[in-house]
Order: structure tokens, then sequence, then C-alpha cells
């Protein structure tokens, strides 16, 4: 089911990409299947963002209500979701999104694993024809083999994604904890920061390392499939942040 309704039609939407406009090379194909699947998915992608807003902005009052009571967890578990009920906040609903979106994303990873170096034509549908793959991107790299120039790229535009993130922005203006006492607030804007440098540098090492180790020909792709999925990402968070949160 996962091949027929997600894999091979994703697949199959990158080569028609490559059909329909020849003269360009997989790199540019892959920009532009990743934009068009971003856009697509931009109505679940910015209601999980919402949300996940919304939840950074009434955390002060939930951390007061953790606190009030802390010594009966049923009452405040049940005082929490009463802020949430108040404030039209429905915490699931993000996760929920997050996870309808998560079976496209692993098949949208497994399909640039498999259009380097040939094209698998036992997947592709009968009207569907393979292309002849031009695989130097901008006419200079060689997506077929590792390239630092692109792990480099990678993990730049990853970490500008977070510096600029709606995440990291509310944990900035988030009102800080006195000095010396432990609170999740404090915890979260500790793991923001860290992660905001751990992740590009997690996003280099991947790229440069870990998935030639084992699919050598497939981590230029990954690259550029990273890199325009993470400037997605942020031209959509700042979108929102202009939109619907005036921020």
């Amino acid at each position: 089911m996962y091949n027929e309704f997600i894999f091979r039609p994703l697949y199959n939407c990158l080569i028609v990409i490559m059909d329909l406009l020849p003269w360009i090379d997989v790199g540019i194909a892959v920009i532009i299947f990743t934009a068009i699947v971003k856009v697509i998915l931009f109505p679940l992608s910015k209601s999980a963002l919402l949300t996940q807003v919304r939840m950074k902005s009434i955390e002060p009052e939930a951390n007061r209500l953790r606190n009030q009571y802390a010594s009966d967890r049923q009452v405040q578990a049940l005082k929490i979701m009463e802020l949430y009920k108040e404030k039209g906040v429905k915490p699931f609903s993000g996760f929920l999104l997050l996870i309808i979106q998560l079976p496209i994303l692993l098949a949208l990873i497994s399909v640039f694993y498999k259009i380097i170096p040939t094209v698998q034509t036992n997947l592709l549908y009968p009207l569907v024809f393979a292309p002849i793959l031009k695989t130097n991107f901008l006419g200079f790299i060689d997506l077929t083999k590792p390239s630092l120039i692109l792990a480099v790229a990678t993990g730049i535009i990853q970490f500008l994604q977070l510096q600029f993130s709606l995440a990291s922005k509310q944990a900035k203006q988030a009102p800080k904890a006195p000095p010396g006492q432990s609170s999740p607030a404090r915890l979260a804007d500790s793991m923001n920061t860290q992660m905001k440098y751990l992740v590009p540098v997690l996003a280099f090492v991947s790229i440069y390392w870990i998935i030639p180790a084992r699919f050598p020909e497939a981590s230029s792709v990954m690259a550029v499939y990273w890199m325009t999925s993470s400037l997605m990402t942020l031209f959509q968070e700042l979108y929102i942040r202009k939109r619907h949160l005036k921020m």
C-alpha cells in the first residue's frame, strides 16, 4: 500500500518533471519537485506550526499551573487541559498533522535515493518514460559523488532555518526564569540553543560521511533536497510570522 499509493506516485511525479523539462539536471528537478510537495503540504505544516507557537505563548501560564499543583498530578493535568481549552489550543492536533506528513516525507527520501544513478524503470507507469539523467548540478557538481560544497551549504542553510525559526523567536521572547531557578522554560531554552548548533553539524556530517558510507551515489541529491526543504520551511515560517502572527 505504501509503495503503490505514496512512494510510486511521488517517484513518477519526479520523472514527469524531467520528462516535461528535458533540459534541466537532476538537481534542478529535485528542487522543483521538493518545492511543489512543500507547497501542497503547507496547509498541514501551517496548522502544526501555529499550534506549536500558540502552545509556546501560553507556556508561562502552564508552568505556573504545574508548580501550583505539583503535588496532585491529576488536578494539574485537568487544569492545564482547561487552560488549553480556554485559549483555543489543541495540543495534539499539531502532533497528528506531523504524523500525517511523515509517510510522505519518508517516501520523498526513498525517491531521491532511487533516482541516482539510473531511473528505476520497473517503478514507472506505462505512460511515463525514463529520461536521460543529467547529473551535473548547475553544470559543475557531480551529483553521483559526495560533495563537500553541498555538505557545507546544507549545514549553513539548516543553521539559518533554525536561527530564524518561529520556535527560536518564541524562545527569545519568552520571559526568562530567575537565575539559579530551574524551570521547564529554562530547560527548553537551553535545548533550543543546543539544537540550533547541533542539527546543522549533524546535517553536514550526514551528507558528507554518514549517507555516502551506505549510499555514495545519493548523498549529493539528498543535500539538494535537504537544502530546498530547509529554505522552503524558512520562507513558509516567515510568511506565517508576517501574515498570521504579525511578528
